[in-house]
């Protein structure tokens, strides 16, 4: 059985999918661009400001899904350049400070909405 999560405090779908599905203990998210909730606008800063904004909001889904940074299990980081992973990197360690999830980092031609960052993740309830 799957319970399918949904917050206005993270951004909302922008396409035929959910925010986070939960199956179990385990949470699934749909990736993370850096869009402010409270707006909807995009975060249009550089990529620190980008990736601050696009975990921030993995983070508000997690917590609202029943999860913590503690509990993530895996993330998949999707980046426009790879000259940025040491910037996100920098970004990434301020939020996932130990014991830190198993990730993938892969540049990509082009994300929604132009955006220079997305993030997913997996992760336990707490």
């Amino acid at each position: 059985m799957k319970t399918i999560i949904s917050t206005p405090k993270a951004p909302a779908a922008i396409g035929p999918y959910s925010q986070a599905v939960v199956v179990g203990d385990m949470i699934y998210t749909s990736g993370m661009i850096p869009i402010i909730p409270e707006t909807g606008e995009l975060e249009t800063g550089d990529i620190k400001a980008q990736a601050k904004q696009a975990i921030g909001n993995l983070i508000t889904l997690l917590e609202e899904a029943g999860s913590n940074t503690d509990s993530v299990v895996k993330t998949t980081v999707f980046i426009k350049n790879m000259n940025d992973f040491a910037a996100v990197n920098e970004v990434y360690s301020t939020f996932f400070k130990k014991d830190c999830p198993a990730r993938s980092c892969v540049e990509v031609a082009r994300l929604p909405k132009d955006v220079l960052i997305e993030i997913e993740a997996i992760a336990l309830k707490a």
